[in-house]
């Protein structure tokens, strides 16, 4: 234990001296490797087949700062012992492009907010438990994986990402996400699978752009009004949650394990539909041997029930498909009322 703090003194002393303006070679990498390690300005598929120590990584920060470095890759690349990242990070002004997944990383300095060039940011597979308050400020940022990490919260801040595009989440341990999250209007695809969600928030209805929402394997009772304004959403997934009611969507469907015995008389609207799942769910209506058939099947199905019946109301006035989706879950009222929320 001596020895490693002493190791970990050492590092840090030369970290600082690094940082304070030397050269950033001679702390373990010499000036060949570290050009090795840039060579064209990337450490992409030229990254030498060895682990960083703390030392090296400052090293190679500076050098690339100097060489104006636009693409940084370290998946994988540091040693275990390493869980933070040098405040010179910040230097890198003009990468576009940083991978620092599959390490043992617990926390980013304040500084990463200097990056205001980056566009795309892969963190995953790392044990981050939290993010700097200055991680707004990556303006640029389009592309962001914070997927397998220890993450509970999400700082406020976040929602100053307007650029983003893909956000992926997934395998932390959100039981909420932050309001803040209605501010990303560009936002097209979210990843929050393998979590512990327990509802969203409202002011998910204010991502206008999102394509793609998937929440599988989570603890999910109902989905919020806000849900009903995403006119654009193609995809959605609730596979494993706690959802009871029924359920609709535009191109693909995942009802699985959950506990939905009948769908409603609005699916026979979905013509879109191309995939649908339900195993392990108690449907009931339609039957099974009509789900083995496919999604079409199943639309024809509901459509040919309400005909029989002469109950088919169907909309002429342009209504959307989710005015029919917001009925499902209550959105006009409480979620008791609908039997949401289990006994």
């Amino acid at each position: 234990m001596d020895a490693r703090r002493s190791d970990v003194a050492a590092a840090a002393a030369a970290v600082g001296e690094i940082e304070r303006g030397n050269r950033g070679v001679g702390f373990g990498l010499d000036t060949k490797a570290v050009s090795s390690l840039l060579r064209n300005g990337s450490t992409g598929s030229d990254m030498v087949d060895q682990k960083l120590s703390l030392i090296q990584v400052a090293s190679l920060i500076e050098s690339s700062a100097k060489r104006g470095t636009t693409e940084l890759n370290l998946r994988g690349k540091l040693v275990d012992q390493i869980e933070w990242l040098p405040v010179s990070l910040g230097k890198l002004q003009d990468v576009t492009e940083l991978d620092i997944s599959e390490n043992r990383i617990m926390a980013l300095p304040s500084t990463v907010g200097s990056l205001r060039y980056l566009t795309k940011l892969d963190i995953h597979s790392n044990q981050l438990i939290n993010l700097p308050d200055t991680f707004g400020e990556l303006s640029s940022l389009i592309d962001l994986d914070l997927h397998a990490n220890q993450l509970k919260s999400l700082p406020v801040s976040f929602g100053n990402l307007t650029s983003l595009a893909n956000l992926d989440l997934s395998s932390n341990q959100f039981k909420i996400l932050p309001d803040c999250i209605g501010k990303l209007m560009n936002l097209r695809r979210l990843i929050a699978e393998t979590n512990e969600l327990e509802e969203l928030p409202y002011t998910i209805g204010s991502c206008i752009s999102l394509v793609e929402l998937r929440l599988d394997f989570n603890q999910l009772k109902a989905l919020p009004e806000g849900i009903g304004k995403l006119e654009k959403l193609e995809i959605l997934t609730l596979h494993y949650n706690r959802i009871k009611g029924n359920l609709e969507m535009l191109e693909e469907l995942d009802i699985s394990s959950n506990q939905i015995r009948m769908l409603p008389d609005s699916f026979e609207f979905l013509a879109k539909l191309r995939v649908f799942h339900a195993d392990e769910t108690p449907l009931e209506v339609p039957p099974r041997e009509v789900i083995k058939l496919g999604a079409q099947a199943v639309v024809q199905y509901v459509a040919d029930m309400v005909a029989s019946r002469g109950a088919s109301q169907k909309k002429t006035d342009g209504t959307s498909f989710w005015a029919w989706f917001r009925s499902l879950f209550g959105c006009c009222k409480k979620d008791e009322e609908l039997g949401l929320v289990p006994a």
